[in-house]
């Protein structure tokens, strides 16, 4: 061997070599902009057509809405305002803000009352929307729509008080004998819950309301965004109660309750929500005894929750139909009755299966609620195309009240949707 054979010494790195930034491209908003905008082509193309559509509905709208208007009393003065300049006129929101929340007709000395409403609503929906809040919230989201309904409404606390002690025994009489058999317990808890409304309504004095605490408000009066959100909320928490109960009876193996959901159910699906609204403006009240006098908002509440159950019915038998048998096969190697059944087993994972479809079907009410405009109850919409655009000072400005409800729908929808989308990525639906 030669010497620099014997005297060479092996080495060994003591050190672990930094690792090297990666490329430019594979990193940042370049890797972002290569892979979601310009990852082809054709991409790429679309890419830049789209920015150019955009630019030009920015460079159209931006100076709108830059130089709006906020203090002027009528569309002419905005006119003078502006000498000829493209500009909003945003003072018909300023003016008339009070009526497209609240409506023309109910009491200004009383917009606290729908504003608490909707501030104890927030926190009467919260354990139910975030289960890991106390259960003990759940006390104050059963008491809330009666504080509600007497807060809007207003008059005597003896009417909605008499309502909850019905619900109470009603809830009573069904934990008592619901676990015996769900049929007596359930129509003996209505039964029990319309002889406690009967006595107590005929045992309120006709005089009651003259000195309440709170001035009463006829439903004729309520309009404007409240109206939306009123019917939106009470439709929604009804409708999904009573979709379960259609979608469960449609899968009954007994024919005529089978017979009654299917009937019911695509009768509902077959007939517009504008008919069906028309039929409770002009119709449902014959339904009712004649010497009783049913309010307008009571027969829309029923019509609408009516519409969105049948739907929601499908939408959760949808959800049963995708669960796997051995699921039902499970509850019955358990012991378990059908109740239990599917109170503890089939529901849970049927109601984590439909909720996207759910939660469509109450977008789609909360937006049909404008529907109502149509048979003379005035909300948002109905306050726009009516007393708003039908006044003079205002007639003529229709992108800055309708955009202006567009985004007050965007808003709350928007909401719902990633509500939902949140709720699907807490239960893990996927695993």
């Amino acid at each position: 061997m030669s010497d620099s054979q014997n005297n060479s010494v092996a080495f060994v790195a003591t050190e672990v070599i930094p690792q090297s930034p990666p490329p430019a491209r594979e990193t940042g908003v370049v890797k972002w902009l290569r892979e979601n905008l310009f990852s082809s082509v054709t991409n790429g193309v679309l890419t830049v057509v789209a920015l150019y559509l955009i630019y030009l509905v920015l460079a159209a709208t931006l100076p709108w809405i830059f130089n709006g208007i906020w203090t002027t009393s009528s569309l002419s003065e905005c006119r003078e305002v502006l000498q000829g300049k493209t500009g909003a006129c945003f003072s018909v929101l300023t003016e008339r803000w009070h009526q497209l929340i609240y409506g023309f007709k109910y009491p200004a000395d009383a917009y606290w009352r729908p504003n608490l409403a909707f501030v104890l609503m927030l926190v009467a929906i919260a354990p139910v929307l975030f289960f890991d809040l106390p259960r003990k919230l759940l006390l104050f989201t059963a008491v809330y729509p009666f504080i509600a309904f007497w807060l809007i409404w207003g008059g005597t606390i003896l009417a909605p008080l008499v309502v909850f002690v019905g619900f109470v025994a009603a809830a009573v009489v069904f934990q008592k004998f619901g676990r015996s058999s769900f049929a007596v317990g359930f129509f003996g808890g209505i039964a029990v819950a319309l002889v406690v409304w009967t006595v107590g309504g005929a045992l309120i004095p006709d005089g009651a309301s003259d000195n309440a605490l709170l001035p009463a408000v006829p439903s004729r009066d309520l309009g404007g965004f409240m109206l939306n959100l009123m019917l939106g909320v009470t439709c929604v928490s009804l409708s999904i109660p009573l979709g379960i109960a259609l979608a469960l009876g449609r899968q009954s193996d007994m024919p005529l309750i089978k017979g009654i959901c299917v009937v019911f159910i695509e009768f509902i699906r077959g007939v517009p929500l504008i008919t069906l609204l028309f039929v409770a403006s002009v119709m449902l009240a014959y339904f009712f005894p004649p010497e009783s006098t049913v309010d307008l908002f009571l027969r829309v509440v029923i019509m609408i929750t009516m519409f969105s159950a049948a739907y929601i019915a499908e939408v959760i038998r949808g959800g049963l139909a995708a669960l796997p048998k051995g699921q039902y096969e499970a509850a019955d190697s358990l012991g378990l009755d059908y109740p239990q059944a599917m109170r503890l087993i089939i529901l849970p994972q049927a109601l984590k299966i439909s909720i996207p479809g759910i939660v469509n079907v109450a977008v789609g009410l909360f937006k049909d609620t404008t529907l109502v405009s149509v048979i003379s109850m005035f909300d948002l919409v109905g306050m726009i195309r009516g007393p708003i655009l039908a006044s003079t000072e205002w007639n003529g400005v229709y992108w800055e009240l309708f955009g202006f409800a567009a985004l007050l729908f965007f808003v709350v929808c928007y909401g719902i949707s990633q509500y939902s989308q949140w709720l699907e990525r807490k239960l893990h639906k996927g695993h």
